[in-house]
């Protein structure tokens, strides 16, 4: 097995336990866990701590759970379980596939951090393009409420805040890992081609965050797209978290400057001039992404299995 050619990142199931139905009931696994089991193993701590907080726990679950009229807290336990998907996309991958975690990360098979560091300064420079060519265009907010006023600061903003700060950036991972991650290897895997490791996830991405509009429909199917390419192109999560990190950022950071949280976890309208706007952000971020990687000789391909240790029972011993 030496003599194997490098994987590409959608194709690394092919180096883990043979099977077509794995990939199947991996999707089915990952969509059990956030349907079901994950958000009710949750709501248990945070019961507990309601009830030790001396809350009514019915009152106190109702209100976590009521996106329509969001809390810290509720955010906090919404960004906790989407973050989950980490873990499950890690068990799924191990027990399933026999993979190690590592390799959902990227064909190193680990996160480069130097890698997101840079990409986190590309997806910079593409959100300073957007907001030139956003201010440039008419609104592209209909459905959400955004004043021209500063909210004042009061302590649910600060609550608000820190949430947003300390776990957005695990919800934008657990995201990239299911979407991008485990769902990228699984068609691709099933497939054998780059399109359908692309596009279903991106479909799927879309669809998992509910009843939208046509033009936010297209803004995420189109993040989606984009960030599918990046993870194939560049062998790993590294650029998709960054710039969904920062997307998420900015929105939320947005609604507790001018508009409010509930607003921004349900947007009911959108506009097509959104689109303009979103195609500067997406297309000119990944250009400047795969020009660096390029440059930088970024490696898009795992070792041969022997070298990387692959498969497990053959020369993965984690």
């Amino acid at each position: 097995m030496s003599d194997l050619p490098g994987l590409p990142y959608h194709l690394i199931h092919r180096g883990g336990r043979p099977g077509w139905w794995r990939p199947l009931l991996g999707v089915l696994a990952l969509i059990a866990a956030f349907v079901v089991f994950v958000p009710l193993l949750l709501q248990v701590p945070f019961a507990l701590g309601l009830s030790l907080a001396g809350r009514d726990v019915s009152d106190g679950m109702e209100e976590l759970l009521d996106f329509d009229d969001p809390t810290p807290l509720g955010l906090a336990y919404l960004n906790i379980t989407i973050a989950c998907a980490i873990l499950v996309t890690w068990l799924i991958s191990r027990v399933l596939h026999g993979l190690r975690p590592g390799w959902l990360a990227s064909v190193a098979p680990r996160l480069r951090w130097g890698w997101l560091v840079t990409c986190f300064g590309v997806s910079i420079v593409a959100l300073f393009a957007t907001l030139v060519v956003s201010a440039l265009l008419p609104q592209q907010s209909e459905g959400t409420e955004i004043s021209t006023t500063v909210n004042d600061f009061t302590e649910t903003t600060r609550n608000f805040l820190l949430v947003v700060l300390l776990l957005t950036p695990l919800q934008a991972a657990g995201e990239e890992y299911a979407f991008r991650g485990y769902l990228t290897q699984a068609f691709g895997g099933l497939f054998g081609r780059e399109w359908a490791a692309v596009l279903f996830p991106a479909i799927l991405f879309a669809v998992a965050h509910g009843s939208q509009s046509a033009p936010i429909f297209f803004d995420r199917f189109a993040f989606g797209l984009v960030a599918g390419v990046l993870v194939v192109r560049t062998g790993g999560l590294e650029a998709g978290i960054a710039m969904h990190v920062l997307n998420n950022w900015l929105a939320f950071g947005i609604a507790l400057a001018f508009g409010d949280m509930a607003s921004s976890l349900n947007p009911s309208g959108g506009s097509w001039w959104s689109i303009p706007v979103t195609l500067t952000q997406s297309l000119g971020y990944l250009f400047l992404v795969l020009w660096i990687a390029r440059h930088r000789g970024l490696r898009t391909t795992t070792a041969t299995p022997r070298e990387q240790g692959v498969l497990v029972g053959q020369s993965d011993a984690v």
